[in-house]
């Protein structure tokens, strides 16, 4: 009898204990202040610089496979400066492997014509558009297996 009592005890402790401590406190703004102030927003809360420094923490150290592209290499910027020079966006003489001014304005205009964002910047829909996408080589289709018996 006296286990059951001390582990009811004990339960009755660890529970209230929790409901006293919530682990999300509740931001609480003060009535007076807007009544006062009606065009001035109401000062943040301690909780609130301390939730906001947290996420900027974590996201500067989340490293994933989207944030560690790196830059193309010549040969890809002249693969795409050589997909525009054919589609009439810029002169052949400026194909050269460097991504430069003319190159950019070239890609803002196909950009524009394609109904992209116009930024000049290389992009995966700009690359598809070029036909510079993914590229997947086709699977040989193997002829069905003649039926057992004939």
């Amino acid at each position: 009898m006296l286990r059951l009592f001390t582990c009811a005890m004990i339960l009755g402790f660890l529970s209230s204990g929790w409901a006293a401590h919530p682990t999300a406190p509740a931001r609480k703004t003060p009535a007076k202040q807007h009544a006062a102030n009606p065009g001035k927003p109401a000062a943040k809360s301690q909780f609130a610089s301390k939730k906001s420094a947290s996420k900027s923490a974590t996201a500067r150290s989340a490293t994933t496979w989207r944030n560690r592209q790196m830059a193309p290499t010549a040969e890809r910027y002249r693969q795409i400066q050589e997909a525009l020079a054919a589609k009439g966006y810029l002169r052949r003489e400026e194909v050269n492997g460097v991504w430069n001014s003319s190159s950019i304005d070239a890609m803002k205009r196909f950009q524009a014509e394609q109904h992209i964002d116009s930024s000049g910047r290389i992009n995966s829909l700009s690359l598809i558009a070029l036909g510079l996408g993914p590229k997947r080589e086709a699977v040989p289709v193997k002829p069905p297996a003649p039926a057992p018996g004939q």
